[in-house]
């Protein structure tokens, strides 16, 4: 009975601990912070580039080893004719062979197998960088556009609110006989257009939302907490740092492995070669006998065997070496886009804080003011308001711009090459 108790008693606290653990007000706030948390330790690319990096690395330990050992068994001066003609112990020629051999690559060759599984290793740590800055980047910006239209959709609960002002407004101006009895289906007309807008949003919501569950899992269905990060953008650090970014970086290691691979055609010019010991075995009369010989490789046609393949390395290296370059005159167009939309959206944001919005604010309360001295008509207070209404909205607009802007800058320049 005592045992049943218990069993009961635990089922019920492991229920209680379970349903308090799924409750969403317990769950961990989605900041941006959390979101990128969580992506690094989820996402499947970067779990993908961990095994690279592994596989790499194991395939490095037996690159400089020797190739395995040969075992040879074999017979050797059977008869096939003559009075000894199919009998394996007539004849003194006659042995069975036991033997070893061991073939030995030229020391040129094994050292550049190393530096070729080395620059390997490198490589793939390389990409690993460049794979997790995609991941913080992609997620930084799923996560801000998300946040963006929960801004959006917070403040339509404003002006549903000031809409229902607007409509006791009009009633009253009716009432006291100042304004048309047409005048009521205003404020509806424009509570019906912003309920357009908001559907708008959620659609917005939905896309924002599976772009950051690509990255994060099901908890991008949180509601974003927090506030937009601001990010410090160093502008003539990210100038003098623009080769150390991840994808710039990565052609270090693609270059020390090309040139490997130089060095490891250039060895082929240079004889491999191989030992083998050979017991051979014979019947009982004769005498059992060893055998050691040497092979050596002969390079002698350098130039229809060794030398293109060298050309095609040294073909290859070059092709890095002209990608960098592309490459890098590429990124530093992108980072003087970048840094000039930045100030631009600088100024854009202290444009709409400090004289857009509040300007389509005083708008707004000049009209309405107007509008109750019966000195003003309905249609300018809508317009005012409307403008108002997208003032207030391109601000947000703005202000998700910059914080995309400085979110590639920062984790692009700042972050990742530190």
């Amino acid at each position: 009975m005592n045992s049943k108790c218990y069993r009961t008693g635990w089922s019920l606290m492991v229920g209680l601990a379970t349903s308090l653990l799924a409750l969403p007000s317990l769950a961990a706030p989605l900041t941006l912070d959390e979101a990128l948390r969580l992506a690094e330790n989820t996402a499947p690319s970067l779990n993908a580039q961990d095994s690279k990096i592994q596989a790499a690395a194991s395939a490095a330990i037996p690159a400089g080893e020797l190739p395995e050992p040969k075992l040879i068994l074999g017979l050797q001066n059977f008869p096939i004719s003559g009075p000894s003609r199919g009998r394996i112990d007539d004849d003194f020629m006659t042995m069975q062979l036991a033997g070893i051999k061991q073939e030995v690559p030229n020391s040129y060759k094994r050292k550049a197998r190393i530096e070729v599984a080395g620059a390997g290793i490198d490589r793939a740590t390389a990409e690993r960088r460049i794979e997790r800055l995609n991941v913080r980047l992609s997620t930084a910006m799923a996560w801000i556009r998300s946040y963006s239209v929960e801004r959006k959709d917070a403040l339509f609960q404003e002006f549903y609110k000031e809409n229902r002002l607007l409509n006791d407004t009009v009633r009253a101006e009716i009432a006291s006989g100042r304004a048309q009895p047409a005048d009521a289906v205003t404020p509806k007309q424009e509570a019906a257009q912003l309920e357009e807008q908001q559907d708008d949003l959620i659609r917005q919501r939905t896309q924002a939302r599976a772009a950051l569950k690509r990255w994060i899992g099901p908890a991008a269905n949180e509601k974003p907490a927090g506030s937009l990060v601001d990010w410090p953008v160093d502008t003539s650090g990210y100038v003098h740092r623009l080769h150390k970014h991840p994808k710039l970086a990565a052609f270090e290691p693609m270059t020390r492995e090309a040139q490997a691979k130089v060095h490891e055609a250039e060895s082929e010019k240079h004889s491999d070669w191989s030992w083998e010991v050979d017991y051979q075995h014979r019947a009982r009369e004769f005498g059992d006998m060893v055998s050691v010989q040497f092979t050596f490789d002969l390079p002698l046609f350098p130039d229809s065997r060794q030398n293109p393949k060298i050309a095609a390395k040294y073909a290859e290296l070059n092709q890095i070496e002209a990608e960098r370059e592309a490459a890098l005159r590429e990124h530093n167009q992108e980072l003087e886009d970048e840094l000039a939309n930045y100030e631009r959206q600088n100024r854009a944001v202290r444009r709409s804080k400090e004289s857009l919005v509040p300007l389509a604010k005083e708008k707004v309360e000049l009209s309405m003011a107007s509008y109750r001295a019966g000195k003003g008509d309905l249609g300018s207070v809508l317009t005012a308001r409307r403008e108002f209404i997208e003032a207030r909205l391109k601000q947000i607009d703005v202000e998700e711009q910059q914080a995309l802007t400085s979110a590639r800058l920062y984790l692009a320049y700042g972050e990742s090459t530190q």
